[in-house]
């Protein structure tokens, strides 16, 4: 479910931003060819190339998009060859107030409300687990993975919350045979290219230990820091 609510949200995102700039470039062309053609129409009118108030006026007058009239300028530029040019000009907020939102406003409203969705899905699976830990069928020590969320689940059905990296020990505790590492497998998978990890490893265990103690029946013990396993205490 999550890796699925993530490619969803993904899609969504693509699809309202491409479909966004296609409306945005398809309204910037025809308001450049209507100012293009205006332009035209309003030098023969005044066969001049002088600029004045009349010459904006008979500009916009000659518009074909009538939401663009009085929102159109004329700019003078420069050719390559040195010479001036005139030409249209508005703004993109004219462009944006112009485009038809219609499509690319109906798929952000829907990555909106999936966003939400996801959202409001993640803390309700975050604050309480409506199934029972002890008909999980990964469950050892009073503490279930259920694999399909990603998360570490206690007896009273709250989430465990462990940090990434410590998220990503456990699931190796639970997948490994009798639940026991060596130094070398943990630092390989969670430091590849650390030379020497150890020093990490021990903080992330000696900060691992109390969460586990004070919320399920787990411990984890080390054979002389070259092995460490994850057990059920004798005296829960």
């Amino acid at each position: 479910m999550k890796g699925y609510s993530v490619v969803v949200l993904f899609c969504l995102l693509v699809a309202s931003f491409f479909t966004s700039v296609h409306t945005y470039k398809s309204t910037e062309r025809r308001v450049s060819e209507d100012m293009a053609q205006a332009l035209e129409q309003t030098i023969a009118e005044q066969q001049s190339d002088v600029i004045s108030q009349d010459t904006v006026r008979i500009f916009n007058s000659h518009l074909q998009l009538t939401d663009l009239r009085g929102r159109a300028t004329i700019a003078v530029g420069v050719k390559a060859d040195g010479q001036m040019a005139l030409k249209g000009q508005c703004s993109a907020a004219t462009i944006i107030s112009l485009s038809d939102k219609r499509a690319s406003g109906v798929l952000w409203m829907m990555t909106m409300m999936w966003l939400l969705f996801c959202y409001y899905r993640h803390r309700q699976l975050h604050e309480k687990l409506p199934v029972a830990v002890a008909e999980m069928p990964n469950t050892y020590g009073g503490l279930a993975f259920c694999a399909s969320e990603g998360m570490f689940v206690v007896s009273s059905g709250e989430t465990l919350r462990l940090t990434p990296m410590q998220q990503q020990l456990m699931e190796m505790f639970f997948n490994a045979p009798s639940h026991r590492l060596t130094k070398q497998e943990i630092c390989d998978a969670l430091w590849p290219k650390k030379p020497d990890a150890s020093d990490t490893l021990y903080t992330l265990i000696r900060r691992l230990r109390p969460i586990l103690e004070q919320n399920t029946s787990l411990m984890i013990e080390s054979d002389r820091r070259k092995t460490y396993e994850l057990r059920v205490r004798s005296n829960p």
